[in-house]
């Protein structure tokens, strides 16, 4: 039989071999120097430049270990990659700045001489307990991403006394405005005259999402606490203290959940 004609490579094979690019502002994130959205803003300001030329566009591609990035001439290098567990009291934003002046995480931890870190995932204003904080921004895409359905566990005191039928609600679900919201466990630690203590488990983090779920069902929280974010706890970390994670620590959260 005749031999058939050779054919090149498609090119999306070809393209396979070539390295990726990505956009500036998220070349500079990956790179440890900034958040995102303050790379964008240094890139609109004309103080990153790729390969000596200065770039205004933060989605310009780029390679991020093979062209050399500066910020205000000072070529931008990887630095260590950093994971930490921080306790966040009560009324502290999770932002890198605040538009209403309000205080943020990195004000608690401007004195620790730690690089650039963004939070993965949040906790409102009002809410307290377990945050973590990376450079890393693809560790901290795993552990945020829908997919991984990680736990996070929250002690939650309520005003009023829940019973069983209202436990049991939150793990069928509620609708409010916006979503439908659920619990994954529910579960009464304890309870007072006026109020009680609650354990919920969510494997997702809407917005507010405990708050507006036991809204729907009549109680407002007075406290919430993220006690454990997969195999992760709070444990003694006393609260505005923080504390770099082991590498035992990083492997276990990036790791897929087990159900």
């Amino acid at each position: 039989m005749p031999r058939p004609p050779f054919r090149s490579a498609p090119p999306a094979a070809a393209s396979a071999l070539q390295p990726p690019r990505h956009g500036l502002a998220r070349v500079l994130s990956k790179l440890g120097a900034c958040s995102r959205s303050q790379a964008e803003q240094w890139v609109r300001d004309g103080r990153v430049s790729v390969e000596g030329r200065v770039v205004r566009d933060p989605y310009h591609p780029t390679l991020i270990d093979r062209q050399r990035v500066a910020v205000d001439g000072q070529v931008v290098k990887p630095v260590e990659c950093v994971y930490v567990a921080f306790n966040k009291p009560r009324g502290l934003v999770v932002s890198a700045s605040d538009e209403h002046g309000r205080a943020t995480v990195y004000t608690a931890l401007a004195a620790a001489g730690l690089p650039w870190l963004g939070p993965v995932g949040r906790l409102d204003k009002a809410s307290e307990g377990l945050l973590l904080l990376s450079n890393d921004t693809s560790w901290a895409s795993a552990i945020t991403d829908p997919a991984t359905h990680l736990d996070k566990t929250y002690h939650v005191q309520v005003a009023g006394r829940p019973d069983a039928s209202t436990l049991e609600a939150m793990l069928r679900g509620v609708e409010d405005a916006d979503d439908r919201l659920v619990a994954r466990r529910a579960s009464l630690l304890r309870t007072g005259e006026k109020n009680a203590w609650l354990e919920v488990v969510l494997d997702e983090g809407r917005n507010r999402h405990i708050r507006r779920l036991l809204a729907v069902l009549g109680f407002d929280v007075l406290r919430l606490i993220r006690v454990a974010i997969g195999p992760l706890a709070l444990g003694g970390l006393a609260k505005g203290q923080w504390r770099r994670l082991s590498a035992d620590e990083v492997r276990s959260l990036a790791a897929p959940s087990v159900r």
